[in-house]
């Protein structure tokens, strides 16, 4: 392999990993151990004090685990990354890693609604606030910032709005009052890289579309190290203040000799040794193998999400058809200026006859998948406002986007012919 290749069919294969030394396997083994046999004392000493990388305990780092962090850090520019045991995991440690009590930081309105509920009620538990603002007004950012704003938090390509988020107006807002911008890129890999529009910190839910199998749970921390946090000073107490928990360690300091990654190492050897939201080596090896195959339905669920769009917006039955290519003006400018090769697999639209339409759709489908997940290669649909939007009132209703008719489709990469038969067949029904 090209040791600087960017070309990510060629990242995904061979970033990270060649052969195992002990056996000369191809494939990345499932390493299923809790633990490492030490050299010597001395060995043992150096790891726990940071002196040198290696393994000690599966519950911060193991050698499958290394090889999924090695490629997604390659496919997305950073400097390392950090696999957690699901995306929710991921969201919480990218913003205490960073936010105390009596912090704040600032988050778009257009989140998953397991984000939006950790960070509006269960961060608020632990002293932390979530000030949220319109995504589609920069500005907004600036504007609820203030000396304990820690960070600027957003999704690349939200459901069900699917508005692609300004991520270079904001981030640059953000570096001129020293705020760093964490991106949670889940719905668009390979299509976006945030890293290089400014964001400091990607986030993913490697369940969806990076393992996009559908068998296994797993979230990812990139670190594009790209962000001065020790310029902040005081503005970043857990980077550049004592650690009591790590022998006083400060770790933008502590860290100097291994490269800019002061932020992930945190992460890893405080947050996660605690924590303990572990992935486990079958899950990362699973999402290895979804990895490996990422650029190629990368493509196949953009051309096949146009088709649907396509298909639906001239239903008589559907009132409006939600994807980033239908969208004008600004909105359209920055899907152009962020998304890359496609516009996602994500499609939602409305149906006439609202709540019962959108329950007589989903009950009539035969071969899309009546599931809570996207991402997955197989195509997937839900009604929202059967499960989990079921109690939003008429006002939550308009600022989320989810109406009674609101349905949201994942495609996937089955032959386009078939998926358009099941929702056609589908909403003769609704």
């Amino acid at each position: 392999m090209c040791a600087d290749t960017t070309h990510p069919e060629t990242l995904v294969l061979h970033a990270g990993y060649r052969s195992d030394p002990a056996t000369g396997a191809v494939a990345v083994p499932i390493y299923q151990t809790t633990s490492y046999q030490f050299n010597d004392t001395q060995h043992a000493e150096n790891l726990f004090a940071l002196k040198e990388f290696g393994n000690i305990y599966t519950r911060i780092m193991n050698p499958t685990q290394d090889v999924l962090e090695q490629r997604v850090a390659a496919l997305e520019g950073g400097v390392a990354a950090l696999a957690l045991a699901s995306g929710q995991a991921a969201s919480m440690f990218a913003v205490t890693n960073l936010c105390r009590a009596g912090d704040n930081f600032v988050s778009s309105t257009d989140l998953y609604g397991g984000t939006w509920n950790l960070f509006a009620n269960t961060l608020k538990d632990f002293g932390i606030e979530c000030r949220f603002v319109d995504p589609t007004d920069p500005e907004a950012f600036a504007k609820a910032t203030d000396d304990k704003t820690r960070c600027y938090y957003a999704e690349t390509l939200p459901n069900p709005k699917l508005n692609v988020f300004p991520i270079k107006e904001v981030a640059d807002i953000g570096r001129k009052l020293g705020v760093p911008l964490i991106m949670d890129n889940t719905a668009a890999p390979i299509l976006c890289r945030p890293l290089d529009h400014g964001a400091a910190i990607v986030m993913y839910s490697t369940t969806k579309y990076i393992g996009g199998h559908g068998t296994s749970i797993g979230g990812m921390l990139v670190d594009g190290g790209n962000f001065d946090w020790e310029a902040g000073g005081d503005k970043f107490p857990t980077l550049n203040q004592p650690d009591p928990s790590y022998h006083g360690a400060v770790w933008t300091e502590a860290v100097k000799p291994l490269g800019p990654i002061a932020f992930i190492i945190r992460a890893r050897v405080v947050l996660l040794r605690d924590v303990g939201a572990a992935t486990t080596p079958t899950n990362a090896f699973q999402t290895i193998q979804g990895l490996e195959t990422l650029p190629l339905r990368m493509e196949r669920h953009c051309q096949n999400a146009q088709k649907v769009t396509d298909y639906l917006s001239g239903h008589a039955k559907v009132t409006k058809v939600i994807y980033p290519s239908l969208q004008d003006g600004e909105t359209r400018r920055r899907a152009d200026a962020y998304m890359n090769g496609g516009y996602g697999g994500l499609v939602g639209f409305e149906l006439k006859g609202g709540k019962e339409a959108g329950r007589k759709f989903i009950d009539s489908l035969e071969m899309l998948f009546h599931v809570a997940n996207i991402g997955d290669a197989r195509s997937l649909a839900i009604h929202p406002a059967s499960t989990t939007h079921s109690q939003l009132s008429a006002e939550e209703q308009i600022q989320t986007g989810v109406t009674d008719g609101y349905v949201r489709l994942s495609i996937g990469i089955e032959h386009i012919d078939d998926i358009i038969a099941d929702i056609d067949q589908a909403l003769k029904s609704a």
